[in-house]
């Protein structure tokens, strides 16, 4: 289990980094698609929102930079597993032709969810007494 939460925090704070990075430098040579449909449709919204990508890629950057260096992996895994399963879901409901990035966001994040399930302890508690 302790190679597959390192290649999986690598992989994943490495995807992370690199197009949450490419979104302010524009590295990667790639014509984005045009979405059509109800993707386009959630896309154009999202964009037209003004701070949603940027925000969006920003968490993008620190969770990854977090998990390559191994600072708070489990806080990051967390916060960026809702960034994962919007893309797996966007990926094969909306636009089936990228499903294959949202397996390599979804499937590392959920081992790493796996691999630090006693840290996540205290999140699943019915009823916490104050302290």
């Amino acid at each position: 289990m302790k190679i597959t939460l390192l290649v999986s925090r690598i992989l994943l704070g490495l995807l992370y980094l690199v197009f949450g990075l490419d979104y302010f430098f524009h590295f990667i040579p790639y014509q984005p698609p045009l979405h059509t449909g109800a993707a386009g449709i959630f896309k154009t919204g999202l964009f037209a929102a003004g701070y949603f990508y940027p925000m969006q890629k920003t968490v993008q950057v620190l969770g990854g930079l977090s998990l390559l260096i191994n600072r708070y992996p489990a806080f990051s895994a967390v916060v960026l597993f809702p960034i994962s399963l919007n893309v797996f879901l966007f990926h094969t409901l909306l636009d089936p032709s990228g499903w294959l990035m949202g397996v390599f966001l979804l499937v590392p994040n959920l081992l790493l969810g796996y691999g630090y399930r006693n840290y996540y302890a205290g999140m699943f508690t019915a009823k916490p007494i104050a302290s």
